[in-house]
């Protein structure tokens, strides 16, 4: 009897319509791509980067240039000052009035009073 009731229950098996198995359901990440709207965002946001990073390299580089020519100039005028202030010196020698009677009696000229004239101002 066992195997009548073994026949009978592959029997029943059998009629019945197989259904197929569905795999469970798993979750699928959604990989998550840049748009092309953030891409441009992102790479016009590098470009100011980098071409802010030029402009302040290059001012710097123009301020240090400008500065030497500067601090050059100032050099200049601080030596043609000294030369003026020496040039003034010798001036102011050379103009004294002792100076200035010797080489008169020197090259033969005399003090004639009659020919002096007072000039006031």
């Amino acid at each position: 009897m066992a195997n009548v009731a073994y026949k009978v229950n592959e029997q029943h098996i059998q009629y019945q319509p197989q259904q197929p198995q569905k795999a469970p359901k798993t979750l699928k990440k959604k990989k998550r791509r840049i748009t092309l709207g953030e891409r441009v965002l992102w790479l016009g946001l590098a470009a100011a980067t980098v071409w802010g990073s030029v402009e302040i390299v290059s001012n710097q580089a123009s301020l240090y240039s400008v500065n030497a020519e500067i601090q050059g100039l100032e050099k200049n005028v601080d030596s043609q000052t000294r030369v003026n202030k020496e040039l003034k010196q010798e001036v102011t020698e050379l103009s004294t009035y002792e100076r200035i009677w010797a080489k008169a009696k020197e090259l033969g000229l005399d003090l004639n009073e009659n020919n002096v004239k007072v000039v006031q101002e």
